[in-house]
């Protein structure tokens, strides 16, 4: 059983947790937070931890946002777009049980001292930014790290403070650019 309370926008995604892992789990029910869901997860915050796992969406990443604020010391579970995507639906509830465990295993913290390891330089050297494929590369990459995908300033942001070492980094391009290789 995972110690932490898993935050989730729905009630189809606490059904898609729970098949992929045994814990505990609290909707949302979307941006709009009864005081009661809020008093919920504020209790959670105090007495077990929470990870948020929302929806690899606009929707979902205001929700993370807002919940990143209010309780800074979160931990934070991404799944990526692509494994979150079917019949034309993005959400937790489309992911296999398999992704949503993978993003729990990478369960990353907002660090309270972020570093600036990365610049707009390394995204570029990278790939990641200003190259046709960047978007793909970031999903990718986003994968690897347990990251999720982003636009390049909000991954930027997210290599910066959310733990990613240069080593991490470096080690995720390289197997990227390898499974290319070898798939071309």
């Amino acid at each position: 059983m995972i110690k932490e309370i898993i935050i989730v926008e729905g009630k189809q995604d606490i059904q898609a947790v729970k098949r992929a892992v045994e814990a505990e789990c609290i909707a949302t029910g979307g941006f709009a937070m009864s005081p009661y869901t809020m008093q919920k997860i504020e209790q959670a915050y105090a007495k077990r931890g929470i990870i948020i796992l929302t929806d690899p969406d606009s929707a979902g990443e205001r929700i993370r946002s807002f919940l990143s604020r209010r309780f800074p010391e979160a931990k934070h579970a991404f799944v990526a777009l692509s494994e979150a995507t079917a019949n034309g639906d993005i959400g937790i509830e489309q992911a296999s049980c398999e992704a949503i465990r993978e993003a729990l295993r990478k369960t990353r913290y907002l660090e309270w001292q972020p570093q600036e390891e990365f610049s707009g330089q390394d995204m570029l050297r990278s790939g990641l930014s200003g190259h046709p494929n960047a978007a793909a590369r970031r999903a990718i990459l986003g994968k690897k790290l347990g990251i999720g995908y982003a636009n390049a300033k909000s991954f930027l942001y997210r290599l910066n403070h959310y733990g990613v070492t240069r080593a991490d980094f470096t080690q995720a391009i390289e197997e990227m650019d390898n499974d290319s290789a070898d798939n071309s």
